[in-house]
């Protein structure tokens, strides 16, 4: 008995060197290729020491801009990566050289708009820490352009381009020179507590500072965005599918938009399963609302167009707050886009509006109306189901909002055109 206790216990002391030998000898995981991005002198560009970062540590690296300004004053294109981290904890300042941007930027292949940066890849994370800041320098743009929309040249922020299973979280944008970011061929990219202010401090209107605009993408999570902007807050365009929006802040701009669309003569385009839940709207123009070109084609993009075909359906806009002056309807329709001062035929759009729920809207508001919805007789829109609504026009009167403009609406629920 004895022996057989003391040869267990040799056996087990061998086994136990064993395993600690073959765990010892396990290789163990490289830790990530790190790149620092370093400031050059003043207003020197550092957009290529930022372009070889990414070359370097690009694949499963981490590049790391540390708490300084660094002047962008050429294009970048950082695609292609992946499995790659930012840690951004300073500033990239975008340079004033309209004539070089006019003539640089990147063209996006739609609406014939433009790109400052094109950035992409697969297992993106970017990180922001909440100050992590994007400036555009965006006064020197909504100057020069003095209200003029899409004009020609001028870039959007950045483009996320080709990104799939990516996050993006506390990053701060601010001054966007165009729109501040299109999501293009994206799919699974979440961007999580974000800020955008796009506002102008003189008379220059800042148009075109869209918070968002999803284009080809699917699976696109927006969840605590604060938008302080002169245009849509968050846009979804052509082809957006499965596009959630919650939890979110908004000021001054026109609120959530689907579109414009149908821009492209005889092209088929949609949107679809859209929930936008969780909405807080200061003073924007609407809550939401949904906007087409006519059917019929006058011009070219980016300001003229038409003749899209395709639909937008299952969209829901639930649990918003409104503190709003808005003297149109709080939920918008129009299929009246056409080129820019011209009256178009209203009723010709074959662009499809249904599935829409419109509810638990609470709040204050400037107008009578709940919902001014001006569909296509070619396309009427069709289950359009708006209820649970409390809102009262300005905050002293108490005046109840219940009044509905419609044309061409059919099938409607919870209200009567």
């Amino acid at each position: 008995m004895f022996l057989s206790n003391n040869f267990f216990l040799i056996l087990l002391f061998l086994n136990s060197n064993l395993l600690c030998a073959s765990a010892s000898s396990l290789p163990r995981p490289h830790p990530r290729k790190t790149c620092v991005v370093r400031q050059h002198a003043q207003d020197k560009d550092d957009a290529p020491a930022i372009l070889n970062a990414f070359k370097e540590c690009g694949n499963g690296g981490n590049v790391v801009f540390l708490n300084q300004t660094y002047n962008i004053n050429s294009v970048m294109n950082t695609t292609g990566l992946q499995d790659c981290e930012i840690d951004l904890h300073g500033t990239l300042l975008w340079g004033t050289n309209i004539t070089y941007w006019l003539n640089n930027s990147l063209p996006i292949g739609y609406q014939n708009q433009s790109s400052a940066w094109f950035f992409g890849g697969e297992r993106v994370t970017f990180r922001g820490h909440g100050y992590g800041t994007l400036d555009g320098n965006g006064q020197t743009w909504y100057d020069f352009v003095g209200g003029v929309s899409n004009y020609p040249g001028r870039p959007h922020g950045i483009t996320i381009w080709n990104t799939k299973d990516s996050i993006f979280d506390g990053i701060r944008f601010v001054q966007s020179q165009m729109w501040t970011m299109a999501i293009m061929h994206s799919k699974n990219v979440l961007l999580s507590n974000i800020y955008v202010n796009s506002t102008t401090d003189d008379h220059s209107p800042a148009r075109n500072t869209d918070g968002a605009d999803t284009i080809f993408s699917d699976s696109i999570t927006f969840d605590r965005w604060i938008v302080d902007n002169g245009d849509d807050c968050i846009s979804l365009k052509a082809n957006s599918t499965n596009i959630l929006i919650k939890d979110s802040t908004f000021y001054r701009g026109l609120g959530v938009s689907i579109g414009s669309i149908g821009q492209y003569y005889d092209q088929f385009e949609y949107v679809e399963n859209v929930t936008v839940t969780g909405i807080t709207s200061h003073n924007t123009r609407y809550a939401a609302y949904v906007k087409t070109w006519t059917g019929q084609q006058v011009g070219y993009p980016p300001n003229g167009g038409g003749g899209g075909v395709g639909y937008a359906s299952n969209l829901t806009f639930t649990d918003f707050t409104m503190y709003n002056t808005t003297s149109t309807g709080v939920f918008y329709i129009t299929q009246c886009t056409t080129f820019s001062g011209v009256a178009g035929d209203c009723n010709s759009s074959l662009f499809n509006i249904r599935n829409i729920k419109f509810t638990d809207i609470k709040g204050y508001v400037g107008t009578s109306y709940i919902a001014d919805m001006q569909c296509s007789g070619a396309s009427p829109c069709t289950n359009i189901d708006i209820e649970d609504i409390s809102l009262t026009k300005y905050v002293l009167d108490g005046v109840p909002v219940v009044e509905y403009e419609c044309q061409n609406v059919e099938n409607t629920m919870g209200f009567s055109c």
